[in-house]
């Protein structure tokens, strides 16, 4: 049994790109623990649609059922407004709760400055220092974030680790569809049509009817 820990920048980026490993993790009697990074601020989103997200969030973790989650309510769309030593901090602070083993981390060259910022600072926590940090580092791939990177300006996503979600595939839909207020209407890439045909592609691609896939970042074997 592994502890699992999943880095979402945003709401919904922790089921867009990691939600049938999540729900294969659970089957296999792992503990999965999610962090949702930011909170959307009031004055910029209005308390309405700031509240609907959280509860979304809360919903979809219930749904999915998550050991735990987490929330740190740093400023969505402003990481980079904030001192970078108060971002490491409040995401070591999980850390150091959850030891988690295996880690899921947004990619690099996302084109959110919060998910570049999220990436950095879960780099810096899983430092192979003392007793705890994790073994297995996974950047995962948002839609909406990876694929509209600029390369060769960013680095791209690519793609070595691919979970067969075949399973798993009509959960993570449902789930995603519980964060009614962050889809849209195909051909948008956050609509249900692009998840699932995503999910298609990566999974043909290796064999399996559906999958997702990972850069394997880091891997420590004893």
């Amino acid at each position: 049994m592994s502890t699992v820990l999943v880095i979402a920048p945003h709401s919904d980026d922790e089921v867009l790109g990691v939600g049938g490993a999540i729900l294969k993790h659970l089957s296999r009697g792992d503990r999965v623990y999610v962090v949702i990074c930011t909170r959307g601020e009031e004055s910029r989103f209005g308390k309405e649609q700031v509240e609907r997200v959280q509860a979304e969030a809360r919903q979809v973790h219930a749904f999915l059922g998550l050991t735990g989650s987490h929330f740190l309510d740093l400023p969505a769309a402003r990481l980079d407004t904030i001192p970078t030593s108060d971002v490491n901090a409040a995401l070591g602070g999980v850390f150091s709760g959850v030891k988690p083993q295996v880690l899921y981390i947004p990619h690099v060259g996302d084109v959110h400055r919060d998910h570049q910022l999220i990436f950095q600072a879960a780099m810096v926590c899983s430092r192979p220092i003392g007793d705890h940090y994790p073994r297995r580092i996974l950047a995962y791939e948002t839609v909406s974030e990876t694929d509209w990177y600029a390369a060769p300006i960013t680095p791209p996503f690519v793609p070595n680790v691919f979970v067969d979600i075949s399973g798993q595939i009509d959960k993570k839909i449902e789930a995603c569809r519980l964060y009614a207020s962050q889809l849209m209407e195909a051909p948008c890439q956050r609509s249900i049509e692009a998840l699932r045909a995503l999910s298609v592609s990566r999974g043909h691609a290796m064999g399996f009817q559906h999958a997702e896939a990972f850069t394997l970042v880091r891997e420590l074997v004893p």
